[in-house]
């Protein structure tokens, strides 16, 4: 919290995109099931944001949206409460298409 205090007083950003905690759950959940991006919450927001920026960067810009984190800690909170933890029909037939499914 020091560092981020620090350098919001330091000015040293372009812009501050805030999100909201609702974006930023949504996000992480869909990074889960859609892409098999298994982070947290800051993940969420983070590429939420990157999202947002996208729809105002010019044609043929880059964007880039660093996820350093992992979901780990967060199983057991509102993050992945929809979750259950076996998997239903449709992931244990996906899962046994896999080689490691075999």
């Amino acid at each position: 919290p020091l560092v981020c205090e620090q350098g919001l007083k330091a000015k040293l950003y372009d812009e501050l995109a805030p999100v909201a905690g609702k974006d930023a759950l949504e996000t992480a959940r869909k990074l889960a099931v859609a892409e098999g991006i298994f982070c947290g919450i800051s993940g969420g927001a983070t590429v939420f944001a990157a999202l947002e920026a996208c729809k105002k960067a010019p044609a043929g810009s880059n964007i880039l949206a660093l996820v350093p984190d992992t979901a780990e800690r967060y199983l057991s909170t509102p993050l992945f409460s929809n979750i259950e933890a076996e998997m239903n029909e449709e992931e244990l037939e996906v899962f046994n298409s896999t080689p490691l499914g075999q």
